[in-house]
């Protein structure tokens, strides 16, 4: 373990535990929390008459946050460092970015969801995604490879 943090890394995960978080909540209190975050009056119906997918879809998006924050504490030097550091990290940022970036063209595949939701949750992610970029490049050095200097 590293003896000195990256803040940007340690910031990106923190976001994404409380994105975790908050779809955690959207799982345990139903369509009101859906609608509050946007997702559509669709999955906020299908919660609220306890069927399967929203829940289902939900638990995939806290388990991919989780795990993502878990490689930000990895690539931060706040833990041991996980297997592949260097390119999930890369492959996060990357992600976020194109989802803050790109998110019209996603649009049509959730029409139920607000525009509100899109703009806001695109803020979200091309936040959290420079986050994981600038912690990326500042780590670069100490994040593995053969060249790659350690901190003690």
């Amino acid at each position: 373990m590293h003896t000195s943090s990256n803040r940007y890394l340690l910031a990106a995960a923190i976001c994404c535990f409380a994105a975790a978080l908050a779809h955690v909540g959207c799982i345990i209190f139903g369509g009101d929390w859906y609608r509050f975050f946007g997702a559509g009056e669709q999955m906020a119906q299908m919660a609220e008459q306890g069927l399967w997918y929203p829940t289902v879809v939900t638990s995939v998006i806290v388990m991919v946050l989780l795990v993502w924050a878990l490689y930000g504490l990895s690539g931060a030097g706040a833990i041991e460092r996980l297997p592949l550091t260097k390119l999930a990290l890369v492959l996060i940022a990357t992600i976020f970015l194109f989802r803050g970036v790109f998110f019209v063209g996603l649009m049509p595949m959730f029409p139920e969801n607000s525009l509100t939701f899109w703009l806001v949750s695109s803020g979200i992610c091309l936040f959290i995604g420079s986050l994981f970029a600038v912690g990326t490049w500042q780590q670069w050095p100490v994040l593995g490879g053969k060249n790659a200097k350690q901190v003690a």
